[in-house]
């Protein structure tokens, strides 16, 4: 009898447990991010001093510059990424040929994808459960969420400027232009800052713009986002009076096309409630 009870009662555990139930995966120890933005959350969650290598790209944190580079979005090192021995790989979702080479290897790979301020903040959760960092990157979430209300609260019930929003273009010409489209954390960040983007509209996270369409659009507000080095005074003069050549616009006729520098306005990670403050300063001032 106490023999067939332990087996009844070992089946109820089992059947408890489920068919899926597994051991939980242990915390990673050598780490490797592909994405700049999932390495600021990565070291904003406790997880940096076990990152060992980083893409061409990364330059945030500041001790990200001591360590190797392992290539980026259209250039990963396998051979490089392998002779670290990471146990995890942190890969944009469309590297589908990098996932399978690295899961083939036995290294565990966590995929990034883009997407608006909730998907970041989703991101940094699933990151600090993978890590085995859960608590602070909970705590993360709440301090960017409160930093976020808090601006959305010093906007509200302003009016709110129809907003260009710029990322990419040609130095010094109305060519190549990159705007943020009506999806994604740029908007994202646009919207929360107190402005609405001139499109909306358009369900993409970035789209080619004419000059045209600036015309048509007529934005109150023009934003250029430069994620480089600054330029000088003269530079920046000379790049602004681009616009000029659109004095049909509001914003030109205005004067309200503001340029910002840095690379905290570019990446969807710990750092965008700054760069969403920056942002509402120049909608505004």
């Amino acid at each position: 009898m106490k023999a067939r009870a332990l087996v009844a009662l070992a089946a109820c555990v089992l059947l408890l447990a489920g068919p899926h139930a597994a051991p939980a995966q242990e915390a990673p120890t050598r780490i490797i991010s592909l994405v700049p933005a999932a390495t600021e959350m990565l070291y904003a969650i406790g997880a940096g001093p076990r990152v060992v290598a980083v893409s061409s790209y990364d330059h945030f944190p500041p001790a990200v510059e001591k360590l190797p580079r392992v290539g980026a979005l259209l250039d990963p090192d396998l051979e490089r990424i392998l002779s670290l021995r990471p146990d995890l790989v942190v890969i944009y979702g469309s590297q589908s040929d990098l996932n399978r080479q690295l899961s083939a290897a036995g290294i565990g790979v966590f995929s990034f994808v883009h997407g608006g301020i909730a998907d970041a903040f989703t991101t940094i959760e699933q990151l600090g459960a993978r890590t085995g960092d859960e608590a602070s990157a909970t705590a993360l979430v709440t301090r960017l969420k409160d930093q976020l209300q808090q601006v959305r609260a010093r906007v509200a019930g302003e009016p709110r400027p129809q907003t260009l929003l710029i990322f990419d273009r040609t130095p010094f010409a109305l060519r190549g232009l990159l705007a943020s489209g009506g999806i994604g954390f740029l908007n994202d960040e646009l919207e929360a800052a107190g402005g609405d983007n001139v499109f909306a509209d358009v369900k993409r996270e970035s789209l080619p713009v004419s000059t045209e369409m600036v015309i048509a659009r007529r934005p109150d507000v023009i934003i250029e986002l430069h994620y480089g080095s600054p330029m000088s005074a003269a530079d920046l003069a000379r790049d602004r009076d681009s616009w000029n050549v659109l004095s049909a616009v509001p914003a030109v006729q205005h004067h309200r096309v503001y340029v910002l520098f840095g690379n905290d306005l570019v990446s969807a990670g710990p750092r965008l409630a700054e760069a969403t403050e920056r942002l509402a300063r120049v909608l505004h001032p």
